[in-house]
């Protein structure tokens, strides 16, 4: 397999996106005297027409472009699986112009600002996020003798969902789901691997900490302590990651004993040892950018209309450069060696974009509150159970960072209307904490509920598949293991913790 620059195809994709974010400050002079002579729309005139307004006043069938990009990844792969396979951008171009063409048409500037709004704010950033940890993990190659025996497979689950909350689900994900595929390789029964993998590393497993998961480090910029998660969602945390890896450590026993064992490879063992090491500094390098955009307040750019802060460019940059680095000291033999191919980088990034695009009506319809079509579901949230429910009902198909801050709003504006934020957040902390464990918890936990729940989730799917795995489709995800398996877990974290 070949890969590299010869891929002129993938590289072409990649620079693309680069390219479009290594420009911000040029981008930000021209847009500023655009804005002025052409009357461009502006934050300012968002704040009076803008998202909350237009989430007021769309119905609640305006989200059926985002609904049929759902149905075409859950069923195209499925029924047609050849034309998805050539077709899938197509796909989602198709159902981002469905929603985009009358959204315009009607909305006009305000429509366009907030199309250019998810894109510059939220896609980009994301995309670029997904580029660097997919390009910096795949230089790490783990060598040496790892059985895929349910004890191996159970510890390595457990090192994924700790290390979760410390590099990001994503990073954990791209880290280690090569070294379990290939130490699985032999097994023919290897998916109910790769869904707990999803469970634990991709999702429940970034927990404890803001760097885990976007929700948790959204509250961490409205004031929740860096901390707050780690001591008060540490045993909820624990519960969940314990009974999910008991059920594992069972289901695992019981198809490891059907395996044909003349299969798995006997010989001499080899130590493990990492080539490649130099990638966990590049990869301490995208943790130490996302932290500096949370931290530290520089000011803001003009691009397009659209105000983004200048840390987080500069955190798009610092990830722009990690990525080429680890590109650049890297041998191609050791990706090779990782089986590392551009696909499922660039799935995500046609599907994702298709996907941001059509989830505006239902972020805006979210975020009006009582004021939006979903005004019956946030009106009915009164306990901590309904807020773990509602925050991770929602999570499972939207944007989980939105979804977990409409709800904390919620909870402040509950118990402390018309106090100022920082102090709101230090009562409901020490007041009615309970409520933003259930927030928090609902938001990360229930994100493994489908495919596209959390970014990382489409990334393994994608990968294992390159891999030879056949992964269930989009609702055999959900049919067969994620309501059998994770909502009773759910159930049961709630008896515990917020009944």
């Amino acid at each position: 397999m070949e890969i590299g620059m010869k891929n002129v195809k993938v590289f072409c994709t990649i620079a693309l996106v680069i390219f479009t974010i290594a420009l911000p400050p040029v981008l930000a002079s021209v847009c500023y005297a655009a804005e002025t002579a052409q009357h461009e729309v502006t934050a300012e005139s968002v704040q009076v027409h803008g998202v909350h307004d237009i989430g007021s006043e769309l119905p609640l069938w305006s989200v059926l472009p985002f609904a049929g990009i759902l149905l075409s990844i859950a069923l195209f792969p499925l029924f047609a699986p050849h034309f998805w396979h050539h077709h899938f951008p197509k796909v989602s171009a198709l159902w981002a112009l469905a929603f985009a063409i009358p959204f315009v048409i009607y909305y006009k500037g305000i429509a366009l600002h907030e199309i250019l709004h998810i894109y510059i704010i939220d896609y980009i950033p994301f995309i670029i996020l997904l580029w660097a940890l997919f390009t910096i993990s795949g230089g790490i190659l783990v060598r040496g003798t790892l059985k895929g025996s349910p004890m191996v497979n159970t510890i390595i689950l457990f090192i994924g969902a700790l290390l979760a909350s410390w590099i990001g689900t994503t990073g954990a994900s791209m880290l280690l789901i090569r070294p379990i595929l290939r130490s699985n390789a032999w097994r023919e029964h290897k998916v109910h691997t790769i869904v707990f993998f999803i469970f634990l590393v991709s999702n429940i497993g970034g927990s404890l900490t803001p760097l885990g998961d976007p929700p948790l480090f959204l509250g961490f910029l409205h004031g929740v302590p860096f901390f707050w998660t780690l001591t008060h969602l540490f045993t909820v945390w624990g519960f969940a990651v314990a009974v999910l890896l008991v059920l594992y450590f069972i289901i695992d026993s019981y198809f490891y004993r059907k395996e044909d064992r003349s299969k798995e490879e006997y010989g001499e063992k080899k130590a493990l040892k990492v080539e490649g090491w130099h990638n966990f500094i590049f990869l301490a390098g995208v943790v130490g950018g996302v932290l500096f955009s949370g931290l530290v307040k520089i000011g803001e750019v003009n691009i397009l209309g659209i105000h983004q802060t200048i840390e987080n460019c500069i955190r798009d940059a610092v990830l722009i450069i990690m990525g080429l680095l680890s590109l650049k000291t890297t041998t191609q033999q050791i990706r090779k060696d990782n089986e590392f191919s551009w696909f499922p980088i660039q799935e995500v990034a046609y599907l994702f974009a298709g996907i941001f695009m059509t989830i505006i009506p239902a972020l805006a319809i979210l975020k009006a509150g009582e004021h939006g079509a979903l005004a019956f579901l946030i009106n009915a949230v009164k306990e901590p159970a309904h807020y773990f429910w509602a925050a991770g009902s929602l999570s499972s198909f939207l944007d989980n960072a939105p979804t977990y801050l409409t709800f904390f709003n919620t909870a402040l504006g509950s118990f402390y209307a018309g106090m100022p934020e920082i102090d709101a957040v230090h009562r409901l902390i020490a007041e009615q904490n309970v409520y933003l464990q259930a927030i928090a918890a609902g938001a990360v936990f229930m994100g493994a509920n489908t495919y596209i729940g959390n970014a990382p989730n489409f990334m393994v799917k994608s990968i294992s598949e390159e891999a030879g795995i056949k992964m269930p489709s989009f609702f055999g995800y959900m049919f067969k293991y994620s309501i059998p398996i994770l909502i009773p877990v759910f159930i049961l974290v709630t008896y515990v913790f917020f009944r």
